[in-house]
């Protein structure tokens, strides 16, 4: 993230390079990059002249090179992005003579989407002297809490950890998604609000309390009224609650029980970086801990791979999602 706000306060500054290549796994940056880029390079009444988007499918590399070789018209410089660059990328070494002598008066850049460069390969090098060669890198889990509360901060609203937790936990990874839904929220919500997990089960449609990450802190504290409860709405609404998910996550978390049982370091900042999770989410392992010996969770991670067998149809088509589910959680607290 320093990366980008960097690059964005350069371009703001005037130190614009003739070649911007944004790539890597995580398409957010590379799309607000780009963004960013198109709306600040060129003054509103240059872009018409002056501004041209193309899409790597319906262009070769020989079109691109040949839009960034033009002078601008009434302007002092012309933008060329390229976006879905990505399907170029088996004549990418065709960019490298284009490097060597760049058009000073062109900002040439590529929205590289889900792939990299070799960066030992000459191209990588050439783009990288000559302008800025960024890599999108995607989060992990634990990241993204994190960043739902910087990005919030940086517009005037905060989000409490639960409400966080459950946004990762629907959305996963994904920053676009995580951020088209936060949108929707600043719209209803005024500046400097706090949202909570309530207005994300009001305004999103994520239930609060029937959620994945409700069940793994009932299992986990033992809690099996509520666990029942929560495996009881997940089967009145199967689409919204797919078992595969369901279980994938349960065995998920056991299996991060087991490394949190062989942990000698047991601090949260230590827990939290060896178990990929938020900080936030430590104390649920604590707890479990305390409820499910070593040896258990270790039987219940045998068990669930039979249940996670059985979700995915194998020798089970005859259980509906309730009775799998009831047997997960038989499986668990016996």
């Amino acid at each position: 993230m320093d990366e980008v706000i960097q690059i964005t306060k350069d371009i703001k500054a005037g130190n614009i390079k003739p070649i911007y290549f944004f790539m890597g796994e995580e398409p957010y940056y590379i799309d607000k990059l780009t963004d960013f880029i198109e709306q600040n390079v060129l003054q509103e009444h240059e872009r018409d002249f002056n501004q041209s988007i193309l899409y790597g499918r319906d262009v070769t590399m020989e079109d691109v090179i040949g839009s960034a070789k033009r002078f601008p018209m009434m302007a002092d410089r012309q933008v060329v992005v390229v976006r879905e660059a990505q399907e170029l990328s088996r004549h990418i070494d065709k960019l490298e003579a284009y490097a060597e002598n760049p058009q000073p008066t062109t900002v040439l850049v590529f929205a590289y989407k889900y792939k990299t460069l070799d960066k030992r390969k000459r191209v990588t090098k050439l783009l990288d002297k000559v302008g800025v060669v960024y890599e999108s890198k995607k989060m992990y889990e634990n990241q993204v809490g994190d960043w739902i509360k910087r990005v919030l901060s940086g517009q005037g609203y905060s989000i409490e950890p639960k409400a966080a937790a459950i946004l990762v936990e629907f959305l996963g990874t994904d920053l676009s998604k995580i951020n088209n839904e936060l949108d929707k929220l600043k719209i209803i919500l005024p500046k400097g609000h706090t949202f909570t997990p309530k207005d994300i089960e009001e305004n999103i449609g994520f239930s609060k309390d029937y959620n994945n990450f409700e069940l793994r802190k009932a299992i986990g504290e033992k809690d099996q009224l509520k666990a029942y409860k929560i495996i009881d709405h997940f089967s009145q609404n199967p689409k919204d609650n797919p078992l595969v998910v369901t279980t994938g996550l349960v065995f998920g978390f056991f299996s991060q029980l087991l490394q949190y049982h062989g942990l000698k370091d047991k601090s949260q900042f230590n827990a939290a970086k060896v178990l990929k999770v938020s900080p936030y989410f430590v104390k649920d392992y604590e707890v479990a801990f305390r409820n499910y010996p070593m040896k258990k969770v270790s039987a219940i991670v045998a068990a669930l791979r039979d249940i996670d067998v059985k979700s995915k149809g194998v020798g089970a088509s005859s259980m509906s999602q309730h009775d799998l589910l009831k047997e997960l959680l038989i499986k668990i607290f016996n």
